[in-house]
């Protein structure tokens, strides 16, 4: 399914950073109403499930209902199928590799893989373990290569995408794997691969001798006791019915490979014990499988991650999950120990964006801050210079951060302009001093700050210098 990587804006103050408030059950269900409402309408989907983890603590709550006019609501036993939210449990199952020493980030995929494939590397550059899992192998294309059914999507290409995958065997994975030509430098482009998630599964069952189905219950179902969550499910397991923007009923997805790549069914149950487990900043393998592997200076992808990025909060990993009648999208804040699950029955293009703004909206709501007194925030004059400034919470790993940029109408809101990039003062304060006749007086300029060049900043909400638009820019203005 369609993918999107969200970016999630950073507020920041002049001279100080706001305190986080306690937040009250009360107030916890109230915005899970709010956002499901909301999501309801934008989504237009029958049902949605959210599940909240915050400071050790479960919220979980159901709206709607799983068949229009059915008055069949969903529980937290409700079985979903959470599509490439598996791609995580892949991925923490190869960062456990990594944290038993079984296998090497530097290793070359091939070592693994069985079989000879001179194919697969470029001038001599092999695939690396760090270049799979973090969707820059470099593969031109996909395995199964279903580029043909997504130049021209229509209401019926789910017929076409779930034929493929029901008469794609490990046999034409191999054949086809044999196929593929490497169009870059392995570590350099982003491309995201059902296939490098495959491969990686397979990867897995020669390092340990073990299927992967049974190294899932093995390493994660049973630990966490997520006794609900399977690839392969009973008979008498009901899914839930999940419906296409048309609202037309449709199929689970298939997969005759390992399932890596998103065949796992879950319930919201046992999705907030999978965000406890993510929380767990003290585990090894789970802060491997979300660090910055090729040590990117914006964001990056950790293992098998969509997206992972630094805000006033800290860290945030994101990973969308999309079936052809259900989507989802999870949101961890490691170092606020918060994290969220919203699960909607219904799969179009625009359902991933209304799921997108609702977790966003919903993260901000539950991380939300004491307002301190209204004042300019941002910068301030002094003498003949504006100095601009931005302090990091001194409680957050400040080391993520590689750069603070000023963007804004003066300079073409370009986060890559040289000319503005701040100056780390301190581990946590970040300044940049210019002229301010190099900007004309009595005009007003808009701008935002923007962490590692792709996190752009919003101003928080007790800012006197916010302009009245939709994008809510800080406002300079020279007298």
């Amino acid at each position: 399914m369609k993918k999107i990587i969200l970016v999630l804006f950073l507020l920041l103050t002049f001279s100080c950073w706001a305190q986080q408030v306690t937040i009250s059950e009360k107030e916890i269900i109230e915005l899970m109403d709010h956002t499901a409402k909301k999501l309801l309408e934008t989504s237009k989907a029958n049902s949605a499930s959210i599940g909240i983890v915050k400071d050790g603590k479960t919220y979980t709550k159901h709206y709607g209902e799983i068949d229009k006019g059915k008055g069949n609501q969903a529980n937290n036993n409700t079985v979903f199928e959470v599509a490439s939210i598996t791609k995580l449990f892949t991925g923490l199952l190869i960062a456990q590799a990594v944290v038993d020493h079984k296998i090497s980030l530097d290793d070359d995929i091939r070592k693994y893989i069985t079989g000879s494939y001179p194919n697969l590397e470029y001038q001599g550059h092999p695939i690396r373990i760090k270049d799979l899992v973090s969707f820059k192998s470099g593969f031109n294309k996909d395995l199964p290569d279903n580029s043909k059914f997504r130049k021209n999507p229509s209401d019926s290409s789910y017929i076409d995408f779930k034929k493929m995958d029901e008469t794609y065997s490990r046999e034409k994975f191999f054949a086809d794997l044999r196929t593929i030509q490497l169009d870059t430098l392995p570590g350099t482009k982003f491309k995201y691969s059902n296939g490098s998630v495959q491969l990686a599964a397979h990867i897995l069952e020669n390092i340990y001798h073990k299927s992967y189905e049974t190294l899932l219950q093995e390493n994660i179902l049973s630990k966490l006791n997520m006794t609900s969550t399977r690839l392969s499910i009973d008979k008498n397991t009901v899914v839930a019915n999940g419906y296409n923007g048309n609202g037309k009923l449709m199929p689970n997805l298939s997969d005759n490979l390992w399932g890596a790549a998103g065949y796992l069914k879950s319930t919201l149950n046992d999705m907030v014990k999978f965000i406890a487990f993510e929380l767990d900043t003290k585990n090894k393998t789970i802060t491997e499988s979300q660090r910055n592997l090729l040590n990117s200076d914006t964001d990056w992808n950790g293992y098998f991650w969509d997206n992972i990025q630094v805000d006033d909060n800290g860290r945030n990993c994101w990973k969308h999950g999309g079936a052809f009648g259900t989507q989802n999208m999870l949101l961890i804040y490691p170092e606020r120990n918060l994290g969220i699950s919203i699960i909607v029955n219904t799969s179009s293009e625009k359902t991933a964006n209304a799921l997108g703004t609702a977790v966003v909206n919903l993260s901000q709501n539950l991380l939300s801050k004491n307002d301190s007194k209204k004042e300019v925030y941002g910068y301030k004059i002094v003498d003949d210079n504006i100095i601009f400034s931005y302090e990091h919470d001194k409680s957050l790993n400040a080391n993520l951060i590689k750069s603070v940029s000023i963007a804004g109408s003066f300079d073409n809101w370009n986060p890559n302009d040289k000319k503005y990039q701040m100056n780390r003062k301190n581990k946590n304060t970040f300044v940049f001093s210019i002229p301010k006749n190099q900007f004309e007086k009595d005009k007003i300029h808009m701008f935002k700050f923007v962490i590692n060049k792709t996190g752009w900043i919003e101003a928080p909400p007790n800012a006197l210098n916010i302009e009245n638009g939709p994008d809510k820019n800080l406002v300079l203005k020279i007298e």
